[in-house]
């Protein structure tokens, strides 16, 4: 029970809830626990959102496809982590990306309902909560109002790091040379050499249709 609260506690909508309300919360609902093999999907692109999903330990794989489905854009997160608790409210209340166990993980679901008639009881939650949205919303506006790089190698970096949730760790960009090549405002020509210069120096690796990124976080600076 011990091991479970102190789990519970290093959750990202948890953290700073003593021990006494998470027993009370514990009280109140039955919260529901799975584990998952590698492999198995845990959310679909479309779904409503109606659980916050954290996920306990392992790594998962998350998978956003453009608009106009000419490129898909792929990160790798570890626990602890919680699946788009940004979806849970405001105009679009589905889950814009699907979501795959990388590992064998485990998760821990809250229904949307037990989420409003108690969790925002408590304001550290509401506070952790509001903090994470808030942070999303504040990265994406200064994204775009971001300055464009002039040098190639900065703009695919700049292209690369905008589809990310998190500044760090393992990414794959599925596209095509010629529309990374639109979508950055260069030839097709420039772009290869300029990936096959960021090969060479170990920032990413490239593949038949698509790019890795082993760490992001080597493209920023």
């Amino acid at each position: 029970m011990e091991t479970m609260y102190n789990n519970l506690l290093q959750l990202p909508l948890f953290q700073g809830l003593v021990q006494e309300d998470l027993t009370c919360i514990l009280g109140k609902v039955k919260l529901h626990f799975t584990k998952h093999k590698a492999g198995d999907i845990l959310v679909k692109k479309g779904t409503p959102c109606e659980w916050l999903i954290f996920i306990l330990n392992g790594a998962i794989t998350s998978t956003t496809t453009s608009a106009d489905n000419t490129y898909t854009f792929m990160e790798f997160s570890r626990a602890p982590y919680v699946i788009e608790p940004q979806s849970l409210f405001g105009m679009n209340t589905s889950y814009v990306s699907t979501y795959l166990a990388h590992t064998e993980v485990r998760t821990l679901t809250i229904s949307k309902t037990f989420v409003m008639n108690e969790l925002f009881k408590y304001e550290i939650f509401r506070l952790n909560y509001m903090n994470i949205v808030s942070n999303r919303a504040q990265t994406c506006y200064s994204r775009l109002w971001a300055a464009t790089p002039e040098k190639l190698e900065a703009r695919i970096a700049k292209f690369i790091l905008s589809h990310s949730e998190r500044p760090s760790g393992g990414k794959i960009l599925k596209i095509k040379m010629e529309r990374l090549a639109f979508v950055i405002n260069d030839t097709r020509l420039s772009v290869s050499k300029a990936l096959n210069g960021m090969q060479q120096s170990g920032l990413l690796e490239l593949h038949r249709g698509e790019i890795v990124i082993p760490e992001v976080e080597k493209l920023i600076g």
